[in-house]
């Protein structure tokens, strides 16, 4: 018996109305509206639908307190079918992710922690003993499966008085291996030159435009020197919005100088999602539309950008073929407040809000 599911109506982001059908989990037909025949299936009047949405920047892991939650919640929920984890496990407790990720509905990968202990503890790179090579090599040889790039967290508050060390680790770590590094950047020290200066092509910085002072920016908010040579290099920036690494005006600053995303990402986790400024990636998205950045431009950068990076095209497409991994979403019209990360707060009159999705075949509505 033939498993079957039929998109009626939605809008693709270029505004074609389409008709999507998928059989057995798998697309099987993309056609403009109204030429499947029959009546089954969802009416998506008024919805548009993207390849499912990718979040770069999530912390799936609640056992670990503040920056956890279950997978699901910021998954499926949410209209988001794939996450990445960034970092909150090291090689401690990256088995117990997977295991959680199978359970899942939401398709998880993960960014390992240098650090062995993960975020059991907030300052998990003060001590350079908790960066054992070896236990993080034989970590990722065991979970190659989900795991695709290393997560360092370079600001004060996590290193403390080993500055720069944890990072040319983790650059060391990240040659033996062939694996990209996330960087987590915030408060100095370092100085964010000194980061700068560790990366190379496929790594990510996460939290570009967070307002601390050690930020990528200058007071008259020119973008560095050095930010401008490590894009020239390949190096990819993600917004990791969080409680505290996403302000407006730095936001507004990039853009007039044309230092856009490459992907558009959360860090959320249980309390900003509850509590703000995060509350979903739906919100994220928003505040791009809010900058002035298209439709097109802000799935783009939660679907191809974020599916090229992880090598996974098929992520990012609606094709024939393919596992079906899709997102059903209303771009609405109406006020609603958008606060950053420093209590800045911004009127937007069009907001974006996720209704559904597709993931591996299975409808779930949000």
């Amino acid at each position: 018996m033939t498993d079957r599911l039929v998109l009626r109506n939605a809008k693709l982001v270029n505004e074609q109305s389409v008709d999507i059908v998928i059989e057995n989990n798998k697309i099987v037909e993309v056609t403009d509206a109204g030429e499947v025949a029959g009546q089954d299936g969802f009416d998506c009047s008024g919805l548009y639908v993207s390849s499912g949405w990718i979040d770069m920047h999530v912390h799936a892991f609640p056992e670990f307190d503040p920056y956890g939650d279950e997978i699901d919640e910021i998954g499926v929920k949410q209209g988001v079918t794939t996450i990445v984890d960034a970092g909150s496990c090291g090689a401690d407790r990256i088995a117990d992710l997977r295991a959680s990720g199978i359970k899942a509905k939401t398709n998880l990968f993960a960014m390992l922690n240098i650090s062995h202990i993960g975020l059991l503890q907030v300052d998990e790179l003060s001590r350079l003993e908790w960066i054992d090579l070896e236990k993080a090599e034989q970590a990722v040889r065991d979970n190659q499966d989900i795991i695709v790039g290393l997560k360092a967290r370079i600001s004060k508050s996590v290193v403390k008085d080993s500055g720069i060390e944890p990072l040319r680790l983790a650059r060391t770590l990240s040659e033996r291996l062939s694996l990209p590094i996330m960087v987590h950047i915030g408060s100095g020290p370092p100085r964010i030159e000194e980061v700068l200066a560790l990366l190379t092509e496929r790594d990510i910085i996460t939290h570009y435009l967070n307002g601390k002072p050690n930020n990528l920016f200058d007071v008259e908010g020119q973008p560095l020197k050095e930010l401008l040579d490590a894009v020239d290099r390949g190096v990819h920036l993600d917004v990791g919005h969080g409680t505290a690494s996403f302000s407006f005006k730095v936001a507004e600053a990039a853009k007039r100088a044309g230092i856009r995303p490459n992907t558009i990402s959360t860090d959320i986790y249980r309390g900003n999602r509850l509590n703000g400024p995060v509350y979903s990636l739906s919100s994220v998205l928003t505040k791009f539309l809010y900058l002035g950045y298209s439709l097109e431009e802000v799935i783009a950068a939660v679907t191809v950008h974020a599916a090229q990076w992880l090598n996974k095209p098929e992520l990012g497409r609606i094709h024939p073929g393919d596992v079906a991994n899709l997102t059903l979403f209303a771009v609405n019209q109406g006020d609603v407040t958008l606060t950053d990360s420093e209590g800045e707060q911004r009127i937007a009159n069009t907001y974006i809000e996720a209704k559904g999705a597709v993931v591996n075949g299975t409808f779930i509505k949000c």
